[in-house]
């Protein structure tokens, strides 16, 4: 299902699993942020966070041990009435802080041109696209992909 595909006349390469060599491309790779003081040691503990407005939430996320369980906190915080307005926007100033590093400028330059897609297990289809037998059939709205690379063109101009 996947793997490349032709666009235009042209072949694309799609990078549809933000692990392995890809891994710096995941919300879950170890980038320290600082955001309103707070210094989050990846974009997944920033994001959590910023679904709260109370610095004592943000902090306590800060502090989590993995952005696993950073992930799990932000779904019990009290969250921000802007949430569903702001959550696109707040993901892309994480995203544009954390490959503002020349390394992971440079790794993200280095994918090119090519498609990337947040492909995942857990039926994901705002952020990513999953590729279950049954999200199949409906391609995600792949966010986090189309954010990435959004910034990738930054970086470029």
């Amino acid at each position: 299902m996947w793997g490349n595909f032709l666009m235009e006349e042209r072949e694309v390469v799609l990078i549809n699993r933000f692990d392995r060599v890809y891994d710096f491309l995941s919300n879950f790779y170890p980038s320290p942020i600082k955001i309103e003081g707070i210094e989050f040691p990846t974009v997944e503990h920033a994001f959590q966070a910023m679904k709260s407005l109370d610095i004592t939430e943000r902090q306590m996320i800060a502090n989590e041990p993995t952005p696993g369980r950073a992930k799990r906190a932000g779904r019990k915080v009290a969250l921000r009435d802007d949430w569903e307005k702001v959550k696109c926007w707040l993901m892309r100033e994480c995203l544009r802080k954390k490959f503002s590093t020349p390394e992971l400028k440079e790794k993200l330059l280095s994918t090119g041109n090519a498609y990337l897609v947040e492909g995942n297990e857990w039926h994901d289809q705002f952020w990513g696209s999953c590729y279950c037998p049954d999200c199949l059939r409906r391609p995600g709205l792949n966010m986090l992909g189309q954010l990435l690379m959004d910034i990738r063109e930054e970086i470029r101009k």
